[in-house]
């Protein structure tokens, strides 16, 4: 015999049958609009599975997945908005190609789309070396003082940018050697220790005032040429000043002795093939801002 079916006497709706603390659930069917909201939700999972990349499978080389009748990928579309940006952008990387970097300098409206293209470089290419702030590390310079191993004037910059240094593949590229003192057999080690003494007291640092006196007549006979009798170097060659504690390679004693004794010769590479002039002028002048250039 089945159960009676109850009424709800206040709407005259059926219920489920489920009750609880004397309340009972009506029956009440969904709302059309949400029924037919839903079956359009299904028709257009159906459909987005036939047209998109969707359904992951297993096949003897390993997991793949449904391309999708439409062809549609990430990557390409990616690839379609670079190409989009590459056009716009165009013309005006045109201008800066052809206008002397020191005049875009002046122009403000140039000027402020080379330093946005030139940060966006910077951390394309540069960043891995010199840090995401251009802060540098040990053998990578610090871009935001004014310490230049090359000479920090807008065109010194992208001479150094575009040609590299000590980079092979360019004849044009900043060339120097510093000579491996001990290696080498031009030194002494007992020299070599007196050397770096010495150029620790140009900074205030020396720990044996003897050793230092010694270094000075080493240093007069082998390091001047490049370094200078006052010590402050020469960018044209790229030797850097030896007195004002900044340091490429670590200022402290062991660190002197071991680029004494061993030479210090970094690689940059030439960026000007790769990246192009316009690019190049972008980066200089970024680097310029960055609070060190002249």
């Amino acid at each position: 015999m089945s159960e009676k079916v109850h009424v709800d006497e206040v709407s005259g709706t059926t219920t489920t049958g489920h009750e609880w603390d004397g309340i009972r659930e009506l029956n009440n069917p969904l709302p059309k609009w949400w029924a037919y909201l839903f079956f359009a939700c299904i028709v257009w999972a159906v459909g987005y599975w036939v047209v998109y990349p969707a359904w992951p499978y297993l096949t003897g080389e390993g997991w793949t997945y449904t391309k999708g009748v439409a062809g549609y990928t990430e990557r390409s579309e990616v690839a379609t908005q670079l190409k989009a940006l590459a056009a716009s952008r165009a013309e005006t990387l045109k201008v800066i190609e052809e206008t002397p970097i020191e005049e875009i300098a002046k122009n403000e409206s140039l000027l402020e789309v080379a330093l946005a293209g030139g940060k966006a470089a910077f951390g394309d290419n540069c960043a891995g070396c010199h840090g995401s702030g251009a802060q540098g590390g040990n053998g990578f310079p610090n871009l935001n003082d004014d310490d230049w191993l090359w000479g920090g004037t807008l065109a010194d910059i992208q001479t150094t940018i575009a040609h590299g240094i000590r980079w092979e593949a360019d004849e044009n590229t900043r060339q120097n050697q510093m000579p491996r003192f001990l290696d080498d057999g031009m030194l002494k080690r007992e020299q070599v220790n007196d050397v770096a003494e010495y150029v620790l007291l140009l900074n205030d640092a020396a720990t044996d005032a003897n050793a230092a006196k010694r270094g000075a007549e080493v240093y007069a006979q082998n390091c001047v040429s490049c370094h200078g009798a006052d010590a402050k170097g020469n960018q044209e060659l790229g030797a850097p000043n030896l007195t004002d504690a900044i340091w490429l390679y670590g200022g402290d004693k062991a660190s002197l002795v071991a680029t004494i004794s061993h030479g210090r010769n970094g690689v940059m590479p030439a960026w000007g093939a790769r990246l192009g002039t316009g690019t190049v002028k972008e980066l200089a002048l970024y680097v310029h801002s960055l609070g060190g250039g002249k």
